[in-house]
């Protein structure tokens, strides 16, 4: 895929990536980023990371007060690179660290917690400011950018999502059946959670990857970026 750089004085748009464990969401994001010079903005990444410094320091994944307290301690910073971002967690690049299975499953559990997420879609907003971002997340066109000008709800049926998370982690890790299953436990707790739930915005397009290529689901995605950008240098809207 070629990279296109961004025109001068081309307005720069907000790119939401929405969807469930294991979609594809961080790989789309990062080649789209790419691709128009974007910055890619792992919003799972931040609550991988808050997770992280509460196991580190023995708050309690249940407790949402604690949990915002600490988050409103924290410094957590994405400095991308060519291979992606790196994750810095009080300056320290914790990147390695955030792929093991037990801090994503504790991010699930932090991530329920509404004044956590408060403040994390605050800090969220604050990046995409001026536009030029991809943001992938699972509320980004429903409560973070909900005026995003490009909104994706990518999705597949849970024995391929649960199939690509089984293969992304360390061979150390939990087997397949294990991996499913906690996936599906993680569906539910974000489709069912009181704040911000797992929906699909009401103007987001939906692509389903069951049955496609990560081509296909790039190029499909592209089409219709391209489509909003054209829009926008035609009308200025």
């Amino acid at each position: 895929m070629s990279e296109a750089k961004s025109l001068p004085g081309a307005r720069k748009v907000v790119i939401a990536i929405d969807g469930p464990a294991g979609s594809g969401k961080s790989t789309l994001a990062a080649l789209l980023a790419r691709k128009y010079n974007y910055i890619n903005i792992e919003t799972g990444a931040m609550y991988r990371a808050l997770a992280l410094k509460a196991m580190q320091s023995g708050a309690s994944l249940d407790d949402g007060e604690k949990l915002a307290m600490l988050a409103q301690q924290s410094r957590i910073e994405l400095a991308p690179n060519r291979e992606g971002n790196r994750v810095l967690l009080d300056g320290a690049d914790v990147s390695e660290r955030l792929r093991s299975q037990d801090v994503t499953d504790a991010a699930s559990r932090v991530s329920v917690h509404p004044r956590v997420r408060e403040w994390m879609v605050a800090q969220q907003r604050a990046m995409g400011t001026n536009g030029g971002i991809v943001m992938e997340g699972r509320d980004i066109g429903t409560k973070v950018f909900p005026e995003a000008e490009v909104k994706i709800f990518l999705d597949a049926a849970p024995e391929i999502r649960g199939t690509r998370r089984f293969m992304q982690s360390p061979a150390t890790e939990a087997p397949e059946a294990s991996v499913l299953a906690e996936l599906q436990a993680r569906d539910q707790r974000d489709r069912t959670r009181a704040n911000s739930p797992l929906v699909p915005a009401a103007d987001a397009v939906m692509i389903d990857s069951t049955y496609l290529t990560l081509d296909q689901v790039v190029a499909r995605a592209i089409a219709l970026i391209d489509a909003r950008l054209a829009q926008s240098q035609t009308t200025g809207v």
